[in-house]
């Protein structure tokens, strides 16, 4: 699949489309979800048709485009957000976009844009009014801001200080927000 390679693409597409139980479509829909081929778009929307009644298949549904390290992804989890299977008030479905997208996919949370680390700050202050401990957790994602560059570094700072100064933090992500600042 790194090689983008049809022949390669045909294959996962096909494991996909033979697969008999969730777990064989989902290692194809893994494969596929990092390949910008219209196989990807076909597989992300039948896995979801197939499995939409189940909540804990769709969180991988949400994790795997949200570990993508397409330049677009960034995008299309904010457009997840607004998707009928996620709920900013169901901790697991924010752990499963927001959280593979912030823990898990390095290279697109780190963006040297800042455009990672701004989406994680709006989505700590909308979760920190819902649920104070999971926007905490997901504010653990800035714990290693000082190991970047200058550019990063002032990104994530500027993300940082926008959730620190939200009228009414809770005492849980402003603990969180303050030592990683500290």
């Amino acid at each position: 699949m790194e090689l983008a390679d049809d022949e390669a693409r045909a294959l996962a597409m096909a494991q996909f489309e033979r697969a008999d139980n969730m777990t064989d479509a989902m290692a194809a829909l893994g494969a596929l979800a990092h390949c910008d081929c219209p196989e990807r778009l076909a597989a992300l929307d039948a896995f979801y048709a197939r499995w939409r009644g189940e909540p804990l298949v769709v969180d991988k549904w949400l994790r795997v485009q949200s570990t993508s390290r397409l330049p677009g992804t960034l995008a299309g989890v904010r457009r997840l957000l607004a998707h009928p299977a996620f709920s900013l008030k169901n901790p697991n479905k924010v752990y499963a976009l927001v959280g593979g997208f912030t823990l898990a996919n390095h290279v697109r949370f780190h963006a040297a844009d800042g455009g990672g680390y701004a989406f994680l700050a709006d989505q700590v202050i909308a979760l920190d009014r819902l649920n104070p401990q999971v926007a905490a957790r997901m504010a653990r994602a800035f714990d290693r801001w000082r190991k970047f560059d200058g550019g990063r570094q002032a990104h994530a700072r500027a993300a940082l200080e926008r959730v620190r100064d939200t009228e009414g933090l809770s005492k849980d992500a402003t603990e969180v927000v303050t030592k990683a600042l500290a």
